[in-house]
Formats: C-alpha cells, structure tokens, sequence
C-alpha cells in the first residue's frame, strides 16, 4: 500500500494520521496500514483504541463506521517504571516573577473581587468595572481588577462534597500567588458565608484584603460605593510589588487541552509534554487534568507513579467518575465530542492516548482533589472534569500559575488571573484562527520542525510568559467568564 501522505505512528500500529487529504478521507483521520480482521484489536501509540467492527483492508478509512469500544480490561501496574532526567547543564533558567512575602510566587499582579456566591455576582462585576485598564494607567504594576463570580454559594447541603469543592476553589484563587488584593463580597445570608471564607484563608502576609455584604453595607448601590473604595485604597499598595528574577522550579504548570483532534497525540501534546519534562527536572510543579479523558489511558500513568499509593489515588478517582457517570445514565466511553470525532478522533481511548502525552515522560509524583493545592514538586494529575473552564478552574486554584492548552479545532479560552498559551496541533487551524493561538506545533507533521524544536520553543515561552509577556488571550481580555467552579451534589 502506497503510505504517501500517512505519518506512521510507531512500529506495530495498525492504522497511520492522514497528512494530505484523499479522497473520503479527511486530513488528521486515519487509514488502516495493514489488514485487519473482524473482532481484531486496532493499535495506534502502540495501544488499543478499539475493535474493528468488520473487516477492514490496509488503506481503509478507520473512524467510527468501523471501530469500536475496546472493552478489555488494562493491566494496571502500580508504579514501578521511573524516568530519570536530570537537568541540562549550564545556567538555571529564570523569569521575571512576583514573588510573595509567603514564598510563593506569582506571574501576574491582580486584585480580585471573589463572590461568596451567586447573589453578589451582578455587584462584584459593577464595582470591577469602575476599574478599567484605563483608570489603571498610573498603576503599571496592576494586572486589573477582576470580578470572580459563579452560580453556587447558596442552598448547597453545608457538610456535602459540592460545598467543599466550591470552598476549596474559592479559597484557592483566594490564596492564589497572582492575586495581591482580595475584596470578598457576599449578600449576607447565604451558606457559605463572607466570614467563613475570610477565616479559613492562609494568605501571604502582604495580600491586601477587604470584606463586605451587600445586606450590611445598605443594598447594591452602597456596596458598590464601598467596594469602590476598598479596592481605591488598595491600589498604591498593589502596585508596590515588582517582578524580580524567580527561578524556574517556582513555575506551576497546568496541561489541559481542547477541541482536539486526529493530530493532538503526535504534535503538541508530546511537544507540551517535552517541555513539561524540562520544568520538570528543574523542580517545577506540572500538573495533567481532565480524569474522563485519561480513562483507558490511565495505566500509562500508574506505572510511572513514583509508589503505588499515589497509583491507587488515580485508580480510585477513575472508579469515583465511572459511578458517576452511571448515576447520570451515562458512561466514560460515550465521549469524544461531535468536534473531536470530525477531527479524527474515533473512542475515548484514541483520546485518552494522545492526551496523556502532554504529561510527557516524568514519574507521576501526586495526585489531587479538585482545587486541591499543587504542594508536591515533579509532574501531579488533578482529578477534573473535561470541560475546559471547569478543569482549568481547579487547576488554577490549585496554584497553577501559567496553564498550556493546546487544541486542534481552536478554543477560544482564557484563564485570569493566570496566563493561558494555546498551542495549535496543526497548520491549518493556525492559519485560520492565528489571533487566537499562541504558537504553531503543526509544523511537526508539515516537516518544518522536530517535536524538540517546538517543545523547546514551548518551554522558552512558558518562562517568556511568566515574565510578563501577554498571551494571545490576555491581549483579547479573555478569562474572567472562565471561572467556573465544579458544581457536585444536591441543591435545596
């Protein structure tokens, strides 16, 4: 069979990524390499990712005609195989952080507005939008004034799983190394209370903040008067801090990735996953997300884990989403998206496969609840859902403090108050949709660079980045409807 046009995966795969269009076949789907048989296992990335539902003959077009769920059950071994990879030699990389009196450090400077809930929404983003970029222009070293609202706060079961998880995410932007100055609005009676949030904060010592309730300040009108000037009086002491010289290990990389497609697996998820690596042996923090979208792929990473305690973490997440899903009447294979599917993508392993790439080849050191604090150094997973801004949400209240997104049908996400660098899987959206994406890895499959090339060009603008160089979302003023904490369990 003439493989002109296919990038042959890995040796023993049985199907190869179309290049070059051909007839009934779109660019990023696959064509088998070799006969297959009926009942027949279909490997790419050296995996299964699927049966062959019929008989398939080499050149066929492989998708959802004729491929199938791969039910068989994956041996998980619990940790067991380890990367070494030492740092390179020579200078430690450093970028321009902010560093906090706590030792954290961030790679923005904002004074954030964080709602207690639903009620002080409309509010919060009245008082944010007295604060303009333009009324910041005296204050160089203001980021902006965001307004953090959501649809919860109230009616949840006080003590129940979705209470905790929005408080864990409320306090983790609270604490957040980007925020400077914290105004917490509340209405006054709601569930999570003001004070509760305010009590159970662990701030640095030099975080500005202030609290209100609209029911106690006199109503709308009034809060928005007071919030005016408790963030007014804030704002000489924010734009005190300057960026300083941080090395790179005080980075916390979030990986997530969106609108994938039939290229995600072989270009910038393996290249994001190189550059993951090189934070990674110089001590950062990286952190994978998405559980639905490891699921089929997880044993690749229990058996990096570094014990099998952190081995079972994962297992025992995956077990949580598999139940429920079934609560929902659904299950973790009905994905990928319409989107995803159009692109190439056929099951949820195919999906899973390539999305693990982004966690490179590092030891799996953790694994963390939903907006759980990024403590540990090395490469974590964080237990999210799929969904783009939910995941990413947790990811940054975790302590992410730049996040890598990398998709292959465009996104249009953004992340405040931390910087998000999308990463396009192949030319063709980048020539597209160019305004939106921060760097083209499609040049991987066209031949015009290697995938250390462009994971090295990753690495290089993550630290360009965190210095203070604006992302392609942050020049559009993209991020601040992003917030959007994991809702779980019963509202009453």
């Amino acid at each position: 069979m003439d493989t002109k046009g296919l990038l042959i995966l890995r040796d023993g795969d049985d199907v190869g990524v179309v290049t070059i269009s051909r007839p009934g076949v779109p660019r990023g789907h696959k064509i088998a390499l070799r006969d297959i048989a009926a009942g027949a296992q279909v490997r790419k990335y050296g995996q299964s990712i699927g049966v062959a539902k019929s008989d398939i003959a080499a050149g066929d077009h492989v998708h959802t005609h004729n491929l199938a769920m791969d039910l068989a059950e994956r041996e998980h071994e619990l940790g067991g195989s380890h990367h070494e990879q030492p740092a390179p030699d020579g200078p430690r990389p450093t970028f321009r952080g902010y560093r906090r009196a706590n030792g954290r450090v961030g790679t923005r400077n904002y004074i954030g507005i964080l709602t207690s809930v639903n009620c002080s929404a409309s509010t919060a983003r009245m008082i944010a939008a007295q604060f303009p970029q333009a009324a910041l222009a005296d204050y160089a070293n203001i980021d902006g004034v965001m307004a953090l609202t959501h649809t919860s706060g109230c009616g949840l079961v006080s003590e129940s799983e979705g209470a905790q998880v929005l408080a864990r995410t409320l306090t983790g932007y609270a604490e957040h190394p980007n925020f400077a100055g914290i105004l917490v609005l509340g209405l006054g009676c709601e569930m999570l209370s003001v004070n509760s949030l305010v009590e159970g904060l662990d701030l640095s010592p030099d975080t500005v903040i202030q609290h209100l309730t609209i029911q106690e300040s006199g109503g709308i009108r009034a809060s928005v008067r007071a919030g005016v000037a408790a963030i007014s009086a804030m704002l000489d002491d924010v734009n005190a801090f300057e960026r300083e010289d941080c090395d790179v290990s005080e980075l916390v990389l979030g990986l997530n990735c969106g609108g994938s497609d039939g290229y995600s697996g072989i270009t910038a998820n393996p290249a994001l996953g190189w550059a993951s690596d090189l934070l990674v042996s110089y001590g950062a923090r990286s952190v994978l997300a998405e559980t639905p979208e490891v699921f089929g792929a997880e044993h690749l990473l229990t058996r990096r884990a570094v014990s099998a305690d952190v081995a079972q973490r994962l297992l025992d997440r995956i077990a949580w989403w598999k139940d429920y899903a079934a609560a929902g009447g659904g299950s973790l294979d009905n994905n990928p998206s319409p989107g995803n599917k159009a692109g190439g993508l056929t099951t949820i392993l195919e999906k899973s496969l390539g999305a693990v790439a982004k966690s490179g080849q590092s030891d799996l050191a953790a694994v963390y609840e939903y907006a759980e604090r990024i403590d540990t150094p090395g490469l974590g997973f964080m237990d999210t859902p799929g969904y783009d801004p939910v995941s990413v949400t947790g990811l940054i209240a975790g302590g992410a403090n730049v996040v890598c997104f990398t998709t292959g049908r465009g996104s249009v996400l953004g992340a405040k108050p931390t910087p998000s660098i999308k990463l396009a899987t192949n030319s063709e959206l980048y020539q597209r949709q160019h305004e939106d994406i921060d760097l083209n890895c499609g040049r991987i499959v066209d031949g015009t660079a290697t995938l250390e090339e462009v994971g090295r060009e990753i690495f290089d603008l993550i630290l360009r980045v965190a210095g203070g160089e604006q992302s392609v979302s942050e020049d559009l003023d993209l991020g601040t409807d992003e917030f959007v904490p994991w809702q779980l369990g019963a509202v009453t």
